[in-house]
């Protein structure tokens, strides 16, 4: 069938919210600093372009991760940018004004002869650099709003601009390619002029980032050739060309020590570097939109103690933090083929449990929102499943060091306790399911195409499915409600021939399998019945299979994007659909033919329906979960 247009989910009636994100904006991030007492800000675009509304200036807690202030910021501004210490924040358009941060009170506005397009604080100094787009940079006293000197040196528009650590130089790059280094220096009668030092070139695109090594000898750029450049500014030559990056480079920040470097592109990682050993520390890939901005914590010869820390962020309007002692195996480290937001509801319906990349397995009360579950020992988890009878959490438990295994542990859903662990199976597991009498838990990882079968509650193994889907990666796995077939939907990530991988379907008495389907699956689900499966595609196609007939009776397209995430009604009337374009959609499947489809404010990454069939819960990829019932949804779609 063809796709059919919905209305987006009236704002008017917000979903109700579980697990809402710490750190997480309304609008797209437009700067980032971080104060030496640990305070984090940001400043974010207007939730609504389309009204006159400021951008937004937050205080956060560094530690707790909450919010602490928010105050509009009375400015149209395009570029914002704190100082070093995150004191003083300014914005500039064809005009520049500069903020206290702690207050939000503007302290200084003017004027400026043409666009501003970079701009950046003196270090400890009451001067500001400004880029223009008439290829000129301009020094300004801000404090008594007045122009101390200007040079031309660009023949384009500025890009980048930089101070050095001891405020003596600064850098700029522009639109023609080329780095201009310049001497700041005041005359006895206070005079200040720039002269030009040298010019740094090699770059083969726009120059979109620069910063200063504390040694004032090394200069870091960043560019859309996809590469970040080391210099050794007296020899005004590269000392060394970090090109692990795919795509465009558009931002980077050096800590205040100069010992990281971190660089974000346009492929949404953030890589961070070594610049002693010159090697690769971590590659960062939890944002899911572009990333605009990076802060480092001021370094310890500033006053904060302790490791340094990464705030970073953009388009997809959540502050992402990166702590230094996660070292390479931290849980910033996250791998996009199997981090996903998991949801289940207890078989009364009172509970709601999920799982987000980075976040802890949690648990809520569904009426009065409090948590009910804390699992022993707070494991770092990369996915879980709950038994259809409510009584068993089965997660697969990340462990990090030189063994780096993962097992699996059953959990007790009523008090979180650690009740059996299922060893042997090699890391990492991502895929579980329990069968329908939870008796039997099954387990499967995106690294290989086994399946393990696990007795419940023992976690004693009870069958081994060896290559289940055919050198697949195993990617989602279901049980037959009242019968004995596992469903394993598994993906090859490596196809050159055309076929992206299959599902198969294994009879759990005779340990054979008993028919497959061609094509890989993101997801699949069984409908109540049990004569039919659903299965989630990489074309964004749900293909529904009738067992019975051993046949794909119909497809159901629309979602522009991958389909993550599948789920029946109790009653099996209906099939609800999540996918990262957004939009959860709902369909007839007796007929195949769309009800309804809604647009949330994130990628859905699961989807399950409330016992009662009033509601759907969503698990975002934002980690929230969002708790709709399908009446208004449906009244709403009308």
């Amino acid at each position: 069938m063809s796709s059919t247009a919905f209305p987006p989910l009236s704002p008017s009636e917000p979903p109700r919210v579980f697990g809402a994100p710490t750190l997480h904006t309304e609008g797209e991030l437009l700067a980032l600093g971080i104060t030496v007492d640990g305070t984090l800000w940001s400043v974010e675009e207007p939730a609504n372009r389309d009204e006159l509304s400021s951008p937004l200036l937050r205080g956060w807690n560094l530690a707790s991760r909450r919010q602490t202030s928010s105050r509009p910021l009375d400015d149209v501004a395009t570029l914002w940018a704190f100082n070093w210490a995150s004191r003083l924040l300014a914005s500039a358009s064809d005009e520049v004004a500069v903020w206290e941060v702690s207050t939000g009170e503007q302290l200084a506005s003017w004027s400026t002869p043409a666009w501003i397009t970079a701009l950046t604080f003196q270090p400890g100094e009451a001067i500001l650099a400004t880029g223009h787009d008439d290829g000129k940079v301009r020094v300004w006293d801000w404090a008594e709003q007045k122009l101390l000197c200007e040079a031309g040196g660009h023949r384009m528009p500025v890009s980048a601009v930089a101070f050095s650590w001891d405020g003596s130089r600064l850098a700029t790059a522009g639109e023609d390619r080329r780095i201009h280094l310049w001497d700041l220096r005041t005359a006895p009668g206070g005079d200040v002029t720039l002269t030009l030092a040298g010019t740094l070139e090699g770059h083969k695109d726009r120059i979109s980032g620069l910063a200063w090594h504390p040694d004032n000898r090394r200069l870091f750029s960043a560019a859309w050739d996809t590469t970040v450049r080391v210099w050794d500014v007296k020899a005004k030559e590269p000392i060394i060309l970090l090109n692990y990056h795919a795509t465009q480079v558009l931002a980077l920040a050096l800590s205040g020590d100069g010992k990281l470097l971190a660089s974000a592109d346009s492929d949404f990682a953030v890589h961070i570097w070594d610049t002693d050993q010159r090697q690769t520390v971590a590659v960062l890939r939890e944002p899911t939109g572009e990333v605009r901005c990076l802060a480092f914590s001021p370094d310890d010869d500033r006053g904060n103690v302790g490791p340094a820390v990464l705030a970073f962020g953009g388009a997809d309007r959540v502050i992402h933090l990166w702590d230094s002692r996660q070292g390479a195996g931290g849980s910033g480290t996250v791998d996009p083929l199997v981090s996903r937001t998991v949801v289940a509801v207890s078989p009364d319906g009172r509970k709601l449990f999920s799982l987000g990349a980075g976040t802890p397995l949690r648990g809520w009360d569904i009426e009065t929102g409090e948590p009910v579950l804390s699992l022993e020992q707070s494991p770092i988890l990369r996915n879980f499943a709950l038994s259809p009878d409510g009584q068993w959490i089965a997660a697969s438990r990340e462990e990090t060091g030189e063994t780096d295994r993962a097992t699996l542990v059953l959990y007790d859903a009523s008090t979180g306790r650690r009740h059996a662990v299922c060893d042997g199976q090699p890391p990492p597991i991502t895929a579980l399911a329990f069968d329908p009498a939870s008796s039997l838990v099954a387990s499967g990882g995106v690294r290989h195409s086994d399946v393990w079968l696990w007795k419940v509650p023992t976690g004693e193994p009870a069958l081994l499915l060896p290559d289940a889907v055919a050198g697949c990666s195993v990617e989602a796995l279901a049980f037959q409600p009242g019968g004995r077939l596992l469903a394993v939907a598994g993906i090859d990530w490596l196809a050159t021939s055309g076929r992206d991988g299959q599902v198969s379907l294994w009879h759990l008495d005779d340990r054979q399998p008993q028919g497959s389907l061609a094509g890989g699956a993101t997801a699949v689900a069984w409908s109540p019945d049990g004569k039919s499966l659903a299965c989630a595609g990489l074309n964004r196609v749900v293909r529904v299979w009738d067992i019975v007939a051993d046949k794909v009776v119909r497809e159901l397209s629309g979602h522009q994007d991958t389909v993550t995430c599948l789920a029946f009604s109790p009653d099996g009337r209906q099939l609800a659909t999540g996918s990262d374009d957004r939009t959860l959609r709902l369909w007839d499947f007796a007929t195949g033919e769309a009800i309804a489809a809604w647009e949330l404010d994130n990628a859905i990454k699961s989807v399950v329906f409330s016992p009662d069939g009033r509601f759907v819960f969503t698990g975002n990829g934002n980690t929230s979960c969002y708790q709709l019932e399908l009446e208004r949804l449906l009244n709403a779609g009308e």
